[in-house]
């Protein structure tokens, strides 16, 4: 029985309306994954008990949107070569994501990401060049949208006067999130918040954002954040999240889900869709970063990256478990009253609503059902 989508904004399809909910632009990279494994070390050869290939990069975070009911959009460079062409059929095709301002580029070959997760982290090595041209060229002028997601420095290329992207977006009333990447040069300039002006959120995981602010605790990073931008979110793993909406006055402090993770691959990326999806709903602070905790630590659960990001099937099928698994210990008690705003939502949903997907470059995947 073929997937239904589940359109959680649709009481906001109305005429006039954003033509997407999301749009993002960034590197898409093939990702070869390899979990479950021991860290290797020179000389020797390691075997992994779950593999995956998937789109990566800044397509995490666009199948993780898509999947969660956002219609979305991505401007990405692909090669024609075969990486090339998996991905992008994956992502159109499989993911039903629009690729209206991506472009094809002959003589350029895909970059490649191998991600390996061991002892509860990962470690990733990439190969790949810049776009054959520049992203304002590339984009030329986005889709309406509500949302898009920026690097900081692209805010940084901001002009005032209408002509970047970014000038557009935010004319046509998008909300700018801002996410950053790893520091590979681990210098963590604190002209990164300098640039968050124009931002409506930023949503970095602890190291970064006391690495960013100078701080050395999640509060008080929190708090040089929140001065920057109306939507503040840290996450710091398995001691949760804590945020701030200065728009609404409200504080949340969410513990994390007690999860084995198999991979953490994209997880990051997954919480900050979840997170947007709160947002444009008008969800409380508490729901909205309650429900992103929820979606990464289901995506913490599979293996594989973007495949590995849930969909509506996979939230409603762990909320109906909950309520089935009455237990009567103080965390499961917690859980259904943290979690009791899906119980409006569920219904709604329809049983055969978006569920991850197991496809991988190969016919069959070594994934678990």
């Amino acid at each position: 029985m073929p997937h239904q989508r589940f359109d959680p904004l649709a009481a906001l399809r109305t005429a006039g309306a954003p033509e997407f909910d999301v749009f993002v632009h960034g590197t898409v990279f093939l990702d070869i994954i390899f979990a479950g494994m021991s860290a290797p070390t020179p000389g020797t050869e390691v075997w992994a008990e779950g593999m995956a290939s998937c789109p990566g990069g800044i397509a995490n975070l666009a199948v993780a949107a898509r999947r969660l009911g956002l219609r979305t959009s991505l401007a990405a460079a692909f090669s024609d070569d075969d990486y090339g062409d998996f991905c992008w059929r994956t992502l159109e095709e499989q993911e039903g994501i629009d690729l209206g301002h991506s472009r094809r580029f002959p003589d350029w070959h895909s970059p490649v990401t191998v991600s390996m997760s061991y002892g509860g982290d990962r470690s990733m090595v990439s190969h790949g060049h810049d776009a054959p041209i520049p992203t304002d060229r590339l984009i030329g002028r986005p889709p309406c949208a509500r949302a898009v997601f920026v690097d900081p420095s692209d805010v940084a290329r901001v002009s005032g006067d209408g002509s970047s992207w970014i000038d557009l977006a935010r004319g046509d009333g998008a909300l700018c999130f801002a996410d950053v990447g790893w520091d590979p040069k681990q210098e963590w300039s604190s002209a990164v918040l300098d640039q968050l002006e124009h931002c409506h959120a930023f949503m970095p995981n602890a190291l970064e954002a006391m690495a960013y602010t100078g701080t050395s605790s999640v509060p008080d990073a929190l708090y040089r954040i929140a001065d920057r931008v109306p939507l503040a979110v840290v996450t710091n793993g398995a001691e949760g999240a804590v945020g701030i909406d200065g728009t609404t006055g409200e504080e949340a402090n969410v513990p994390a889900l007690r999860v084995e993770g198999l991979d953490p691959t994209g997880s990051g990326d997954v919480f900050a869709a979840a997170m947007v999806l709160g947002t444009l709903s008008g969800w409380a602070l508490a729901d909205r970063m309650a429900f992103a905790s929820l979606c990464s630590a289901l995506a913490l659960q599979q293996f594989g990256g973007s495949l590995a990001a849930p969909g509506w099937g996979d939230v409603v099928d762990w909320w109906h478990a909950l309520l089935v698994d009455r237990s009567a210990d103080s965390y499961h008690r917690s859980l259904r009253r943290r979690y009791a705003f899906l119980e409006e939502i569920a219904p709604h949903v329809p049983v055969t609503a978006c569920r991850r997907a197991t496809a991988t470059i190969a016919r069959r995947a070594d994934l678990p059902s």
